[in-house]
């Protein structure tokens, strides 16, 4: 068996990575792909939240509440961003909180992740709230190990007990 730090000793290099790359382009259309596919739990951390994003993204996020699968949303807070910025922001947290969302606030946030039912992890450049014009990249990870190794890291699991 391999050990590798911070891994347990039953996994391998094999069990621990799967991933693919995508940009701005084609990110959406992949996660959504995945976001139809969660069956108990999305983390989603994004510094920045829009309206345009999450109009975008809210009747996919209302089927998963539908569904009773847990969302958690971390994020800066409003109060962190110039006046017109954070109007959006406050709008964007409200309708989260309305569909039942747990949304979280960290100052200085700059993380911008996805983990699904801690198996996959996306992670890159890209503001997945508020993306819009800019290039980026994300890379989604298909593996259970390295997904749950991120939500220790950023010791996240007091917010998802529901």
């Amino acid at each position: 068996m391999f050990r590798f730090l911070g891994f347990p000793s039953s996994s391998s290099p094999t069990d621990l990575i799967t991933s693919q790359l995508f940009d701005q382009k084609t990110f959406y259309e992949a996660l959504l792909r995945d976001l139809h596919r969660c069956r108990n739990e999305l983390i989603i951390e994004s510094p920045f939240i829009t309206t345009k994003r999450i109009y975008s993204l809210l009747p996919t996020f209302e089927k998963l509440r539908r569904r009773r699968i847990k969302i958690l949303v971390n994020t800066r807070d409003p109060l962190e961003h110039e006046y017109s910025y954070r109007l959006q922001a406050e709008d964007a947290v409200a309708r989260l909180q309305t569909l039942g969302v747990e949304v979280v606030y960290t100052g200085g946030h700059h993380r911008k992740l996805v983990v699904l039912d801690r198996s996959i992890l996306w992670e890159g450049s890209l503001n997945i709230l508020s993306q819009n014009d800019t290039s980026e990249i994300m890379r989604r990870i298909k593996s259970p190990v390295l997904a749950q190794q991120m939500i220790d890291f950023l010791k996240i699991e007091q917010y998802l007990v529901q």
